[in-house]
C-alpha cells in the first residue's frame, strides 16, 4: 500500500484505464467490468478491479492535473507493478476541424510545466506515449466509425488564464487541443520503462464556444471508453 492507494498488490491488474473522476471509474466498472470489485477508497479516490472480455482491468481515477495524475501514475507503475495505462478523458479544441464529441488519439504532449525538471531533472517539453498502443487506439477509433484524430495535443498547469494564448500554442507548437494530465503520464511511464496511452474526447471548443451538454457527454464518453477497452 502507498499514502494514496490502499490496494492489495493481488487485486491490481497489470493494465489501467485512468479518467480523471472517480465517479468515472465508478460509472466504467459497473457498465463494461464482470465481476469487478472496489479495490481504493482513499480520499474517495475510487479504484475498481474487474474483467472485459475475460482480461483483468484496473479502473482508477486520476483526479485533475499533472500532479495528481503524477502521484497516482508513479504509485501504479512503481509500487504495483503495473505495466500500461490509458487515460481516458476529455480536452478542449484549439483547432476549427476538430469539434466536440471528435475524438483526439494524443500522439505527442508539449507541455510548459516544469515537471520532468522537478521531477527527474529533465528539461522535456514534448514526450510521446507508447506508439503501438496509440497506434492501436487509432485504428479501433477509426473502425467503430468514429469522426477520430491522432494529434499532438497540449498538457497545461492552469485551468483558469487571465490571457489565453491558445492561437500562439497552435501556431508555435501545433497542438489541435488542450488538457491538464498527459504529459505527467507520459513522463512517468517512459522514466519508469512502463507504457501509456491517452484517448480524450472533445467536451468544449475554444473556436466556437460550444459544450456538449451532460447527456451528451455520457454517450461521448462511453464510445471512448469501449475503444480503449477493444485495444485491450
Amino acid at each position: 500500500m502507498t499514502p494514496h492507494l490502499n490496494i492489495n498488490k493481488e487485486d491490481i491488474a497489470n493494465v489501467v484505464l485512468m479518467p480523471g473522476d472517480p465517479l468515472r471509474a465508478k460509472y466504467i466498472a459497473e457498465t463494461y467490468l464482470k465481476d469487478y470489485k472496489l479495490i481504493n477508497t482513499v480520499r474517495n479516490n475510487l479504484g475498481y478491479t474487474g474483467y472485459y472480455k475475460d482480461k483483468k482491468i484496473s479502473v482508477i481515477s486520476s483526479g485533475m492535473g499533472i500532479p495528481s495524475i503524477g502521484i497516482y501514475s508513479y504509485e501504479l507503475f512503481k509500487k504495483y507493478d503495473v505495466d500500461l495505462i490509458i487515460r481516458v478523458g476529455s480536452c478542449g479544441s484549439y483547432v476549427s476541424n476538430i469539434n466536440v464529441h471528435d475524438v483526439i488519439v494524443v500522439k505527442e504532449s508539449f507541455t510548459d510545466s516544469n515537471y520532468g525538471v522537478i521531477r527527474s531533472n529533465v528539461d522535456s517539453k514534448f514526450i510521446f506515449p507508447d506508439l503501438d498502443i496509440t497506434n492501436k487506439l487509432y485504428e479501433i477509433s477509426k473502425n467503430f466509425k468514429i469522426n477520430s484524430f491522432l494529434e499532438r495535443i497540449y498538457t497545461s498547469d492552469v485551468f483558469y488564464k487571465e490571457n489565453d494564448n491558445f492561437l500562439d500554442i497552435v501556431k508555435n507548437y501545433n497542438c489541435v487541443a488542450v488538457e491538464m494530465e498527459c504529459f505527467g503520464l507520459f513522463f512517468n511511464a517512459k522514466s519508469l520503462n512502463k507504457k501509456a496511452a491517452a484517448i480524450l474526447t472533445v467536451s468544449d471548443s475554444f473556436i466556437t464556444g460550444e459544450k456538449i451538454t451532460s447527456e451528451e457527454r455520457e454517450e461521448d464518453f462511453d464510445n471512448m471508453i469501449k475503444i480503449a477497452l477493444e485495444s485491450l
